[in-house]
């Protein structure tokens, strides 16, 4: 999954890193820092518990920001916020190591963990702006048929966008075949036998002898199977050809398109 193209997920990180911060805030409150120690500043820890703080209400805190610490650990990684530390061979993951701002020779002071949790704040904002543009058209999923954009919608979030187009049509076929009771057939000889211009399971509703009754019903005998065709069929065939969000949202379209019509038709429900 490629969550950083989520916006629900990206919210969902932003959230929990705040809940971190504050957990964090609510910790140091408990101490108090040692930056004005003078000597033996930065053997020391950075902050050493306040007189009168018993050990349970400690590590009562410790336990509130070590849980938040760890539903927020995805957002260093997600937003590339990392800080480099003097004589440590790697940058430091800021929430990861919170900790050691009450051990010796920290490799934080407090400020950095803060710092950092805004910093990630901000990029995950920026993220998150970022992933709700490349969504589709608002307009457009909202006018989109339920049966289509529900069943594609979770998989288009997370970027697979072959797999949403070929979850919409299979989802769609097998609807149409509960309502007609065509379950033994393969999707395209089910669209051609439901909309079958002679004798069609689902009839386009009004006067048959009318021009335009008769060319939806024509219509649909022809583009309902050769949508399945050349949609459902290419998108579950083609496994190693991932489409772009611009092919899938036509496709998508299309397939809503098809869905809305069908509910127009009358025949068995």
């Amino acid at each position: 999954m490629d969550a950083s193209r989520n916006p629900e997920y990206l919210r969902k990180t932003a959230e929990a890193v705040t809940e971190f911060k504050d957990a964090f805030k609510a910790f140091m409150e408990l101490h108090t820092e040692t930056k004005d120690a003078g000597f033996g500043r930065g053997l020391l820890p950075a902050a050493v518990a306040r007189d009168g703080v018993s050990p349970e209400e400690l590590q009562a805190a410790a336990d509130r920001v070590a849980r938040a610490a760890g539903r927020a650990s995805a957002a260093p990684g997600l937003t590339q916020m990392y800080i480099g530390v003097t004589g440590f061979p790697k940058p430091v993951d800021p929430i990861a190591t919170w900790k050691t701002v009450i051990t010796p020779k920290p490799l934080l002071e407090p400020s950095d963990v803060l710092d950092s949790a805004e910093q990630i704040l901000g990029r995950l904002e920026a993220l998150t702006d970022k992933a709700e543009a490349e969504l589709p058209p608002t307009t457009g999923v909202e006018a989109m048929h339920p049966t289509i954009w529900g069943a594609a919608r979770k998989l288009w979030l997370d970027g697979h966008f072959r797999l949403a187009v070929q979850s919409a049509a299979e989802t769609l076929i097998s609807q149409l075949k509960t309502r007609t009771g065509l379950a033994n057939m393969d999707a395209t000889n089910v669209y051609e036998k439901v909309f079958n211009a002679k004798s069609p399971v689902l009839t386009w509703p009004g006067d048959p002898t009318d021009r335009t009754v008769s060319s939806m019903q024509n219509g649909l005998s022809k583009y309902a199977p050769g949508l399945n065709m050349t949609v459902r069929n290419t998108a579950t065939h083609a496994a190693s050809d991932e489409m772009t969000a611009q092919q899938a949202l036509e496709r998508l379209a299309a397939l809503s398109l098809l869905a809305h019509w069908i509910d127009e038709c009358e025949g068995p429900i």
